[in-house]
């Protein structure tokens, strides 16, 4: 009620006193019911001013032609809210009273009179220009530069911009962000206009810190300082989760919990782990069945080629380059002719049975290892995909864990591996350096993860017990 009634004053001139809002609450305070809500009275409510009754008091009018769009990094991250919507409008009295159409992706009206409430996606250019009178954002903390969050938050804020003089305005909902992650939260929370009041900013923070974690008196009145009036949260059963359970990371539940700011500086593997994997008695030799993983830069990271066999799941590096930061040397880049003949190299030692490479920047080049190798065994994969990505992140630490995967105890790859943290995104983790500026790499273990992948599809595709025979066409 709070939020609402702050998110609706206005001005003695009858105008918004503020010009968006962004809600910040724990993980299970109900945000997403709420911007449901929200949504259904920005679309058949009065919710805009009209004038002052003679009592002095504001009189609100309906929007004339409501478009309220949901705004999200991909479709099915809109169905939770549109799920709410519909559940909330369905065989209500506003259903039969407003002459709703309750269609699974669009809700509008019967008559046919212009007014929507409808999904957005991040879809680059195609969403400039549109005229949304209401634009809902959930969960931004996930909104990142690897799915476009940040530029389609940009898209929606300037369509709303052109007809803010009506009344148009958009509202967020998040969790406490990672610092590490620039995400559209950060970049909120960080705004010059929440700094000057122009944005409401509404958030409810549990005060503890990451060496309190384990008082359970602490705990519990962190959870009830961020949960405020949130009567169904399970505050009994919150306390004895970030207690008890080791398995999450501390900045896990202080983000998403306790509803504080932190940064996810928890490792994605631990020392222990992958020195578990170290395994120096069968060494990789020429002619063994290998899969390969490339991840390629110019000049800012590092270049990696890594190679993985077959029938044991052993990593090993084949080439790497690392930007060496010397002021010496401002204009260093990779050595593409070193890059080329690291892949020939391993093409011709030995049995390359399939090859994942991440094409930013060497699209061409992979295109050209296709046809000299064979497209049947060189292939593009997009680390920016992140719903392929995760699953090869996820099937990688798995292995690790039950120790299914094995490498020959390479110092940078160890060094690679052991700087990545876990980001989240709406798919699960992904891998990513500890900040967006840190100069501790992490390429080859990116390398390492494709290269995993790429020998599990080459045995799906029945190439461990297969000889591989090249046909040439003239």
């Amino acid at each position: 009620m709070r939020f609402v009634l702050w998110f609706y004053a206005i001005n003695p001139d009858g105008t918004w006193r503020y010009a968006a809002g962004t809600l910040r609450r724990a993980k299970g305070w109900g945000k997403t019911p709420l911007l449901a809500a929200l949504a259904i009275v920005e679309f058949i409510g009065p919710c805009r001013f009209s004038h002052f009754n003679a009592y002095g008091l504001p009189v609100a009018k309906r929007v004339p032609l409501p478009t309220v769009q949901i705004g999200a990094t991909a479709y099915d991250q809109t169905e939770q809210t549109l799920e709410m919507i519909r559940g909330m409008l369905s065989e209500s009295p506003a259903e039969k009273e407003y002459g709703l159409d309750i269609g699974k992706a669009t809700i509008q009206f019967k008559s046919g009179k212009p007014g929507s409430i409808k999904p957005k996606a991040t879809a680059g250019r195609t969403n400039e220009g549109n005229r949304p009178t209401f634009a809902l954002m959930d969960e931004v903390h996930h909104w990142v530069g690897s799915n476009g969050g940040p530029d389609f938050y940009q898209v929606i804020k300037r369509n709303i911009e052109k007809t803010s003089s009506a009344g148009s305005r958009w509202v967020t909902t998040t969790n406490a962000y990672n610092p590490n992650e620039d995400s559209v939260a950060q970049q909120i929370h960080e705004s010059e206009m929440v700094r000057m009041g122009l944005w409401l900013y509404d958030c409810l923070e549990g005060d503890i810190e990451p060496d309190e974690l384990r008082d359970e008196d602490k705990v519990r009145q962190a959870l009830r300082e961020a949960y405020g009036d949130a009567t169904w949260a399970d505050i009994d059963g919150l306390t004895r989760t970030i207690l008890y359970d080791r398995t999450t990371p501390d900045s896990t539940y202080l983000r998403f919990f306790c509803n504080r700011i932190a940064e996810s500086s928890d490792g994605w593997m631990s020392k222990v782990e992958w020195d578990a994997c170290h395994d120096d008695q069968d060494p990789i030799k020429p002619g063994d069945q290998i899969a390969l993983g490339f991840d390629g830069s110019i000049r800012g990271d590092a270049t990696g080629l890594v190679g993985c066999r077959l029938r044991d799941g052993k990593l090993f590096v084949l080439h790497l380059q690392e930007n060496p930061r010397n002021p010496n040397l401002p204009d260093w880049e990779v050595d593409v002719l070193a890059v080329e003949a690291a892949v020939k190299r391993a093409f011709e030692t030995y049995k390359v049975e399939w090859f994942y490479g991440d094409p930013p920047y060497w699209q061409e080049a992979i295109g050209r290892w296709s046809i000299e190798w064979g497209d049947d065994y060189v292939f593009e994969f997009w680390t920016n995909k992140p719903t392929r990505m995760v699953q090869a992140v996820e099937r990688f630490r798995t292995a690790a864990m039950v120790q299914d995967l094995l490498h020959d105890g390479d110092d940078d790859l160890t060094r690679h591996v052991l700087n990545c943290v876990v980001r989240e995104v709406p798919q699960g983790l992904l891998i990513t350096k500890d900040s967006p500026r840190s100069k501790k790499k992490i390429d080859l273990a990116v390398c390492a993860v494709l290269a995993f992948e790429a020998r599990a599809d080459a045995i799906a595709d029945g190439r461990l017990k297969r000889r591989r025979a090249r046909v040439v066409g003239f």
